[in-house]
């Protein structure tokens, strides 16, 4: 049997004030596009998101288990859960189905008292922490390019926003599997998590 792949955009970058997370929104299941308008981007606690790349049904599992943990988490120990924390779970929650993979990698991050942060799990349940960017996907060797040219320490959500659109921008001009209607850009600072209206987005595009 043909091994059908799946072709995605993911982007998230760290800066001073907080991260950004953006994505493209096609979902493709072989050659066939199975959504132009879909997002990719989750908000899992107030302060914390995560990107998805990978076979949908076991994002969406992922997805439900972190949510479900980390409300447990938060009604046991009467505090929210860390991101770090929030990462190391789901790291472990991967590694538990290792020799049965979840076909994802995902991009997860947000901000707490150790400001922002950034972590990266792929399908062995392994967790790398990023303090720059990471972008996921078929579409990531177009998005590195343009993180790698324009990324400098110590920007701030304002500029991460307008290199992770163009970062996306690129993906999507390249690779074949990355694409929908438009981009989905979301940050996450000190008041928590917020997707960009279509307006701000519209208007980073035509900047770009």
């Amino acid at each position: 049997m043909q091994k059908l792949k799946t072709g995605t955009t993911t982007v998230g970058i760290i800066c001073k004030d907080g991260v950004v997370l953006a994505a493209e929104k096609k979902a493709t299941l072989g050659y066939l596009v199975a959504s132009k308008d879909d997002v990719k981007i989750v908000q899992v606690m107030p302060h914390i998101g995560m990107t998805q790349a990978g076979a949908v049904g076991d994002i969406q599992a992922l997805v439900r288990y972190l949510k479900a943990e980390a409300a447990l988490y938060e009604l046991r120990e009467g505090r929210k859960i860390s991101v770090n924390a929030a990462a190391t779970l789901l790291a472990n929650i991967m590694y538990g189905g290792r020799w049965f993979p979840y076909l994802v990698q995902i991009i997860l991050a947000g901000y707490d008292d150790k400001g922002p942060q950034l972590f990266i799990l792929h399908p062995d349940g392994s967790k790398l922490e990023e303090k720059k960017f990471f972008s996921t996907g078929s579409g990531s060797p177009m998005a590195f390019g343009v993180l790698e040219v324009l990324y400098k320490d110590g920007i701030t959500i304002e500029e991460g926003k307008q290199i992770a659109v163009k970062a996306v921008k690129a993906a999507v001009e390249r690779d074949i599997a990355s694409g929908g209607k438009g981009i989905d850009v979301a940050v996450i600072d000190k008041n928590g998590f917020r997707m960009l209206s279509e307006e701000e987005i519209q208007k980073m595009l035509k900047a770009n």
